[in-house]
């Protein structure tokens, strides 16, 4: 007797079905970030076809970022992978949506204060200005999905010092109410530690993408923000062309 097998899909091969299949269930949320998807030889029974024929639909899925491979662990979906442009002031909220994701913030800290050294360093303030400093949490689906550490120059912006950052975030108020005429982005990274690590929910000791800006208004300086990303998150991307002689 010839053992019955499930009919093939029309319109289009087996493989790809499974990949629809998975895709699908990624997508909707069904299989959310970090869960574990079947193993190749539990799919091979589930469509009643060749491992080879599973093996290359998840190939597909690992090449289109939908899921990652680990070594003698399984394959998982893989986290929201965002990016940002290098040459612009992203909106964190307008990235998280990109990834079709609902997004929030919180103040996790607030302080005005007369500038320290420190907040001097950061960016160019007089040694006797005021400056409201910052620390708010960017989430994705409820999930961390960056750190923002700000310094506000009051002179340049005073309506910050009683701003509540309720319906705006700090960068998305700034950037509504205070024109900037130039900006200065620096790219770095940096090993997650301590309350970092912990605002993030990752492991201290996880690699994150850095991005420092300062914007200027004229030639007063309005504001210095530091964002922590998850590295393996995010990336970020420039697109020019040929300059002009």
């Amino acid at each position: 007797m010839t053992e019955a097998r499930e009919p093939r899909p029309e319109g289009g091969s087996l493989h790809r079905r499974i990949i629809a299949d998975i895709e699908a269930r990624i997508l909707s949320g069904e299989w959310p970030p970090g869960r574990r998807i079947p193993f190749e030889h539990e799919l091979t029974a589930q469509y009643g076809c060749a491992r080879m024929t599973v093996s290359k639909a998840l190939t597909q899925l690992v090449a289109a970022g939908l899921i990652e491979r680990r070594r003698k662990a399984g394959t998982f979906v893989t986290q929201p992978h965002s990016q940002s442009a290098v040459l612009e002031i992203p909106d964190v909220k307008a990235e998280v949506a990109a990834l079709g994701l609902p997004y929030r913030f919180a103040i996790v800290a607030r302080s005005k204060r007369r500038a320290t050294r420190a907040d001097r360093a950061r960016f160019a303030v007089a040694a006797d200005a005021w400056v409201l400093a910052l620390t708010c949490r960017h989430d994705a689906a409820q999930r961390p999905f960056c750190l923002e550490d700000r310094l506000i120059n009051l002179s340049a912006a005073p309506d910050a010092a009683e701003e509540p950052f309720v319906e705006l975030s700090p960068g998305a108020w700034l950037v509504r109410r205070v024109p900037w005429t130039r900006a200065e982005h620096r790219i770095s990274a940096v090993a997650a530690r301590g309350d970092v690590a912990l605002a993030l929910n990752v492991a201290s000791g996880t690699p994150c993408l850095v991005v420092e800006r300062r914007t200027w208004s004229g030639e007063a300086p309005v504001t210095q923000v530091r964002v922590i990303y998850p590295g393996e998150a995010h990336e970020l991307v420039a697109r020019f062309t040929p300059g002009q002689s």
